[in-house]
């Protein structure tokens, strides 16, 4: 009887750890498993994309690897996202978010906030791209740092090693110019992106955290 009730309690405890809910509030959760490119999407130029000794490498022509899993079924609205980066010199590239899959070219759709120590682009790691922009350089290439974004509601905060480099609200009603009218707070996934084949990013822990809608 004792080992009939430990097998069944044992058997409670996997179904619960099995079936908990990957995408519930305040878990924080990984979105590259550090192995494969499992639910993650990208359409031209895919070689940009590969995984290394647990780690996103991105080099190669101009791509973008979208989210396309099951966590709140790539649709995120209200988020906390981080992500570890490292640079190599003259490195540019990108996280969207509020974005959608798209075949080719530079995603239409969402914001993107900038990873860049050192190329000749001006705008800074930390940026969202042409809305806050940021010109100061906060971590060096070569090194490991943490880049994190929190959307709540119209509100956008990215920190760069828990230093807050933007603070934005968007404007109830904003306008965009022609070709950007959907850089705008909605709810989408997010993209990783390959900006030129003299651009090398290293990306791992890649997490995401559902705030309430």
């Amino acid at each position: 009887m004792k080992q009939f009730i430990s097998l069944a309690l044992a058997v409670a405890a996997l179904l619960a750890f099995t079936h908990k809910a990957p995408n519930r509030q305040n878990d924080w959760v990984p979105l590259f498993d550090g192995k494969t490119l499992n639910n993650w999407k990208v359409g031209a130029n895919a070689s940009t994309f590969a995984v290394q000794d647990g780690m996103l490498v991105v080099n190669g022509p101009t791509a973008h690897l979208f989210y396309d899993g099951p966590v709140m079924n790539h649709d995120f609205k209200n988020f906390e996202f981080k992500a570890d980066v490292m640079t190599m010199p003259g490195s540019n590239s990108g996280i969207y978010f509020h974005t959608i899959y798209q075949e080719s070219s530079w995603p239409k759709k969402g914001y993107e906030v900038q990873v860049n120590n050192s190329h000749t682009d001006w705008r800074r790691t930390g940026s969202l791209y042409g809305i806050q922009d940021v010109k100061d350089v906060f971590v060096k290439d070569n090194e490991w740092y943490t880049e994190y974004i929190r959307v709540e509601g119209k509100h956008v905060t990215i920190k760069i090693n828990d230093k807050t480099v933007v603070d934005y609200t968007e404007p109830d009603g904003v306008k965009r110019g022609e070709g950007d009218e959907q850089r705008v707070i909605s709810s989408g996934t997010f993209a990783l992106q390959g900006h030129d084949p003299k651009s090398k990013v290293y990306f791992k822990n890649v997490m995401v955290r559902p705030l309430a809608d």
